[in-house]
């Protein structure tokens, strides 16, 4: 067993893993943060996205010896049932959502965009979320979420 330390959503985290055991489990099963979720375990399609030191990574695919030290921000370090984080928002307000299941992964590549670039493109935006898969929607209401979000979405009467 390994002794692995780390802060999750801004609290100090400890735990003892075995080396091989992955981000995901650990998250899941030792800290009850559930919503970095399992779909393809490939790391294709961003179910499991979570924030390690701002940048998002498939917890699939990481171990959990990989972040001691680390920063790592899951989908429960943002926002609140009471106080939505505004990409949470946005995406509740343009029917961005739909089962929900791709939604932690989705909010966290957003976070991650919009702290590199604050008014992305809509091309910006289409290439941020492409890692993201979404199996119920066409992809509109989450890009035009995301660009009202931004300030680059057209006015529309």
């Amino acid at each position: 067993m390994t002794d692995v330390r780390f802060s999750l959503n801004g609290e100090a985290a400890e735990v003892d893993v075995e080396p091989r055991e992955l981000l995901l489990d650990t998250l899941r099963d030792r800290l009850s943060m559930t919503g970095a979720h399992a779909a393809c375990e490939q790391g294709a399609c961003g179910a499991c996205t979570v924030l390690v030191g701002g940048a998002s990574v498939r917890s699939c695919l990481m171990f959990t010896v990989q972040v001691n030290g680390a920063e790592v921000r899951t989908i429960e370090g943002v926002g609140s049932p009471g106080a939505l984080h505004p990409i949470q928002q946005a995406l509740s307000t343009h029917h961005g959502l739909q089962c929900g299941y791709c939604t932690p992964g989705m909010v966290l590549t957003a976070l991650e965009m919009f702290e590199a670039d604050p008014h992305p493109s809509r091309d910006e935006i289409v290439e941020w979320m492409s890692g993201n898969l979404c199996r119920c929607t066409g992809y509109i209401n989450i890009v035009g979420a995301l660009e009202a979000l931004a300030g680059t979405a057209e006015a529309q009467s």
